[in-house]
């Protein structure tokens, strides 16, 4: 398969004619960046390694239906992060964990730690109160490393418009963050 052809090329060029060469040589380019994005999220090697196979089945098994609206990494990244998230999200729901998991057994002995785990944590917060298109937005361009022209592509809109969807949310999490971190410490 011939190396300097773009992933659209390579699919316009040899899905029909030679589908193993062209999924082999696409896997081959992405699985590193795949595993990587799924281990960002699930934070389990082996849920990660679990995750990026199904995506890569789910990839290959649609790829005669890729229109090319946007690059082709963009499309990958946008099916792992919506299977990622799915999959986190029915676990979610139904895991059910004793008491003391939640509890921490390594209570930090510094200030800096103790100001540093609560800063995460009111950020987490400040996160989970953003409607879903506000958080996937921000994890498409923070967490995926889209760029603004990307996450124009996939949701079909104008970059300008991203950028300011991207202010307001992380304006908002940071009025969150203040208002969290002012009613706790007062």
């Amino acid at each position: 398969m011939d190396a300097s052809l773009t992933d659209e090329e390579m699919i316009r060029q040899y899905l029909t004619s030679r589908p193993n060469q062209c999924f082999e040589t696409l896997y081959n380019r992405y699985v590193n960046k795949v595993y990587r994005r799924c281990l960002s999220m699930t934070k389990d090697s082996d849920k990660a390694e679990d995750f990026t196979h199904d995506i890569f089945l789910k990839v290959f098994d649609k790829l005669d239906g890729f229109q090319e609206r946007s690059s082709f990494s963009t499309w990958l990244y946008s099916i792992a992060f919506n299977y990622c998230s799915d999959q986190l999200r029915k676990v979610k729901r139904f895991h059910f964990a004793p008491i003391e998991e939640g509890l921490r057994q390594d209570i930090p002995d510094t200030e800096d730690s103790q100001y540093h785990e609560e800063t995460l944590l009111l950020v987490k917060q400040a996160m989970a109160s953003l409607s879903e298109s506000e958080q996937t937005l921000l994890q498409l361009k923070y967490e995926q490393e889209l760029s603004i022209d990307e996450i124009a592509k996939v949701y079909k809109i104008n970059p300008g418009t991203v950028k300011m969807r991207l202010k307001r949310s992380r304006d908002k999490i940071h009025r969150l963050y203040l208002k969290q971190y002012t009613a706790g410490h007062q």
